[in-house]
């Protein structure tokens, strides 16, 4: 049972009540008996709390929790900051504004509690930032253990394929990456947008993309933060953190090839993680041997195919005679794309 139809549920039965409960105040003023009016009301009640139930319990307590899961550590502190100085300051305010005349008296109060509040949350959440870099200088608040202080200062801007792809999670806990990994708050919208798609697959990629997001923030031994810098004049995406990258001399961790060439050619630097991953493929030179499975024939007559287990592509010629066989081939070509590496072998008449 989801715990949107258990709110449904109770909210029908509350409003019901409620509806019941209406319909026999009502009833004298519409000159109708109490029971009908209230049998009228409940169904109205019933009607109520089925479709704006999850609206005003559920659904807001999500938003709520996504804000609060997707905002980073130091910008959380300093909002909470902000709103217990505004509280403060609301309550010192109280006392002297309420000895005006009625009506000053009654409403300055709580709308300098309000405005206080308000100013001093965004002032804090604007500013967090510059404002954990006072109280870890001048009090040693926020201050990091000596392995998170190398490479702390480089930024790598995540775009929204490599969260999807998620390797970077595996990639960053090795400690390779050699830097902070930045999520700027247009690529977190962008993820949520697609995770709330109507198209099935696009819902799926979007949601995987924002359990990264968790991973990453949940990592201990992961840099990471989200950033709320923002390129407000570019409405896509890929440009905004393209413009970004430009801009804070940042470079882009992304899988998107398209991406890739656009970022070069604006002068942005660009790390790909499938250049990374072919890097680290296993290397063959011609005349090695090794056993390789066949697993297809090729698009050329008499060829086979087999993948070696990292996934590189082994096309063996003659090969197509041995599928579903594991035999040795001897490496004649081997040729790296942007796409991957591609071996051609033939066969071999035993191991060497």
């Amino acid at each position: 049972m989801s715990i949107d139809f258990l709110s449904r549920m109770i909210g029908m039965v509350l409003f019901a009540l409620i509806g019941a409960r209406l319909g026999l105040n009502a009833a004298a003023a519409f000159e109708l008996p109490e029971l009908a009016t209230s049998f009228i009301f409940s169904l109205v009640g019933i009607l109520f709390g089925l479709v704006l139930t999850p609206w005003i319990t559920i659904r807001p307590i999500r938003i709520v929790s996504r804000i609060i899961n997707d905002m980073p550590i130091e910008v959380l502190f300093t909002s909470l900051v902000g709103l217990l100085i505004g509280l403060v300051i609301g309550l010192l305010a109280a006392y002297p504004l309420s000895l005006f005349d009625p009506p000053l008296g009654e409403w300055l109060p709580p709308v300098v509690m309000i405005v206080a509040v308000y100013l001093a949350t965004t002032i804090m959440q604007v500013r967090s930032r510059e404002v954990w870099l006072f109280l870890n200088e001048w009090f040693g608040i926020g201050r990091k253990r000596q392995g998170e202080i190398v490479g702390a200062e480089r930024q790598l801007l995540l775009d929204t394929s490599v969260l999807i792809d998620g390797r970077i999670v595996d990639i960053a806990r090795t400690g390779f990456v050699g830097g902070m990994l930045v999520a700027p708050r247009f690529v977190v919208s962008e993820l949520h947008r697609v995770a709330d798609s109507s198209d099935a697959q696009r819902r799926a990629r979007g949601r995987r993309g924002l359990n990264i997001l968790n991973d990453l923030q949940r990592s201990p031994g992961v840099l990471f933060k989200i950033i709320e810098e923002d390129v407000e004049d570019i409405p896509e995406v890929d440009d905004k953190l393209v413009a970004l990258a430009v801009k804070l001399k940042a470079p882009i961790l992304t899988i998107d090839y398209p991406m890739n060439q656009v970022a070069r050619a604006n002068g942005a630097q660009v790390l790909n993680i499938n250049e990374l991953a072919n890097a680290v493929k296993s290397a063959y030179i011609p005349g090695e041997s090794f056993a390789i499975r066949i697993l297809q024939d090729g698009k050329e007559a008499g060829q086979g195919v087999g993948y070696l287990e990292d996934g590189t592509m082994v096309i063996v010629e003659g090969g197509s005679s041995f599928i579903d066989r594991t035999i040795y081939v001897e490496v004649t070509k081997l040729i790296t794309r942007d796409t991957g590496k591609i071996i051609f072998a033939k066969p071999t008449d035993g191991k060497k």
